[in-house]
């Protein structure tokens, strides 16, 4: 996956492109997508979430291939610099936690 720049009339618009991989499926099923880098997180947690028939976004965690958890609070572009194009969707109530 990529950062790539798209040619256009002078106004060069940079994009990201991310695998994300939904973990809960045992088919473990991806879609790769490609948005502007300056775009919300959340926004492309929220598309996922759509292409994979989810409800809604509000309940995924997002994390990179080795467990590290991802904030949605920044842009695409910043998500791909910091954590790379892989992204896998955790539903919240399979990440771990305290049992009571």
């Amino acid at each position: 996956m990529s950062s790539e720049d798209s040619a256009g009339g002078g106004n060069q618009t940079k994009k990201v492109q991310f695998k994300i991989t939904l973990t809960s499926d045992k088919k473990q099923p991806y879609r790769v997508i490609t948005v502007p880098d300056d775009v919300p997180f959340t926004a492309v947690l929220r598309f996922a979430a759509e292409q994979f028939s989810l409800a809604t976004a509000d309940t995924l965690a997002a994390t990179t291939k080795d467990g590290t958890g991802i904030n949605p609070t920044q842009t695409a572009g910043n998500v791909f610099l910091k954590y790379g194009s892989e992204v896998r969707l955790i539903p919240r109530d399979k990440v771990g936690g305290a049992h009571q």
